[in-house]
């Protein structure tokens, strides 16, 4: 439990549109002219139709509707977009968003997560989330959230692979592209995140990865056990 003495809150600062930096992928605020060409690459790749399956957008194939799409998402300041950037190539693989910020409560949310084929199901992109979390909760944040269609199994699989305590059902939650949306909601908590992060830290760093590039131990195998 966490104390409940907040007499003293004051909130906290909404997030900046600034480049983080990690040790395989940055996250820059999300640019139209930087990121557009190899964002709308990864985005169009084979298998888009079901990389949007869950999002609020169609599969972005058309290059006119992808600009038209980045010019208004780089100007949004909720969601606050982000392009992540593969470092060892200067490419954006992937991108992600931290929304329905709320600064007053001190939560926040990751959300319109797209990665990329070369960026799906790598470091890269658990790094991704990783310095979205460590930002939030060096920022002061209290709560940060993951939430997704309940029918989307592999989002609530990276979910609980990422930490995120799953905490319940939103029923008849949304109407998205015409279907009914469950949701299913996840988070982290502030007194969570520094067992978390020496995970994953643990979980990152070099000496974890072969020549290959393979895991000697997942992410998985390293979290803390949970106390319920």
């Amino acid at each position: 439990m966490t104390d409940a003495n907040l007499t003293d809150w004051a909130g906290v600062a909404p997030p900046r549109r600034e480049t983080i930096h990690g040790r395989y992928v940055d996250l820059e605020p999300l640019d139209a002219r930087r990121h557009s060409d190899s964002l709308f690459t990864a985005a169009s790749a084979e298998g888009s139709g079901k990389r949007f399956r869950y999002l609020p957008q169609t599969p972005q194939t058309e290059r006119d509707d992808f600009d038209a799409w980045m010019t208004t998402a780089s100007e949004s300041p909720d969601p606050l977009y982000f392009a992540v950037v593969d470092r060892s190539t200067g490419r954006a693989e992937g991108r992600q968003a931290l929304m329905r910020i709320d600064a007053v409560n001190g939560v926040i949310e990751i959300g319109n997560i797209l990665w990329g084929p070369a960026l799906s199901r790598t470091r890269g992109a658990t790094e991704a989330l990783f310095l979205f979390a460590d930002l939030a909760f060096a920022s002061g944040y209290r709560r940060f959230e993951w939430k997704c269609d309940n029918e989307n199994l592999p989002s609530k699989k990276a979910a609980t692979r990422f930490g995120f305590t799953f905490e319940g059902l939103f029923r008849q939650h949304l109407v998205v592209k015409g279907r009914n949306r469950d949701t299913a909601w996840f988070s982290i908590i502030d007194s969570e995140w520094p067992s978390l992060r020496a995970t994953y830290v643990q979980w990152l760093d070099e000496g974890n990865f072969d020549e290959s590039g393979a895991q000697k131990s997942s992410l998985s195998e390293l979290m803390p056990t949970r106390v319920e």
